[in-house]
């Protein structure tokens, strides 16, 4: 008998949802039954995002999310509730980077790369714990899920994006800490380290003599397309997934290996 993952019933955030990875996770979660709250600083292209999903028959809504202002996360996350109700699965998903040496690195760049994917991520992911923690669900089969998206430049760093692959190991540790304190409360927290990734932010650069050398080193000598984690995304949001506490999954083809 075949099995599928059913999140019926669920609510899921997803941030950077506008665009790239975070789009793509939305459509699959709202496909797998959940209901979806959209959150990023681009709300018009949130609104399309919600037109497509609400015609495929799923449930959407809309908030506005910087993760760089904390008053911005506690209002994101309190207004995700009001509208679809409390929040049973996190994607963390906001993340920033910058190309150059680290001896180009300034002051705004190490903000910028580490109040996102760092600062960002963290209290965005405090607050929905504090208030799935609230709920007081201790139950013995985990309900709740907090899914980091980190990269496999947090497990191996490359050349020209080092202050972004501190940034994702900062994740990687974050995330095992808050799947060793929040367990307990019925919450699981692990991690998809992304390998390389076609997206429309990156799309122009494998045409490119450097990004068609970059293809080449490749294990398969391919990138990948958002909807390569879909397997990965459903399996760790999904009640089946109730063992996988503090886990680091590497999704990017065998180049890590």
């Amino acid at each position: 008998m075949g099995r599928s993952i059913n999140l019926e019933g669920k609510v899921a955030l997803i941030t950077g949802a506008s665009s790239g990875l975070g789009k793509r996770f939305a459509q699959v979660l709202s496909q797998a039954g959940a209901k979806v709250v959209l959150a990023s600083r681009r709300t018009e292209r949130l609104k399309e995002l919600r037109a497509e999903i609400e015609a495929s028959g799923g449930a959407a809504h809309v908030v506005s999310l910087d993760v760089t202002d904390y008053q911005s996360v506690k209002s994101a996350v309190a207004h995700a509730e009001t509208e679809a109700g409390t929040i049973d699965i996190l994607v963390n998903n906001s993340g920033v980077s910058t190309t150059q040496k680290l001896t180009d690195v300034t002051p705004a760049d190490f903000e910028f790369v580490f109040g996102t994917n760092v600062q960002g991520a963290f209290f965005v992911a405090q607050e929905v714990a504090k208030r799935m923690i609230m709920r007081g669900n201790g139950a013995a089969n985990p309900a709740y899920r907090i899914i980091n998206v980190a990269s496999v430049a947090g497990l191996r760093v490359f050349p020209q994006i080092g202050l972004y692959a501190m940034s994702k190991a900062a994740v990687v540790q974050m995330t095992k800490a808050m799947a060793l304190e929040w367990g307990r409360h019925g919450i699981n927290v692990n991690a998809i380290c992304p390998g390389y990734i076609d997206t429309e932010i990156n799309h122009h650069h494998w045409k490119t003599e450097q990004g068609q050398k970059l293809v080449s080193m490749l294990p398969r000598r391919r990138v990948g397309s958002p909807n390569d984690l879909d397997g990965l995304l459903l399996l760790l949001a999904a009640d089946e997934s109730q063992f996988m506490n503090g886990a680091v999954i590497s999704a990017d083809d065998g180049f890590s290996l």
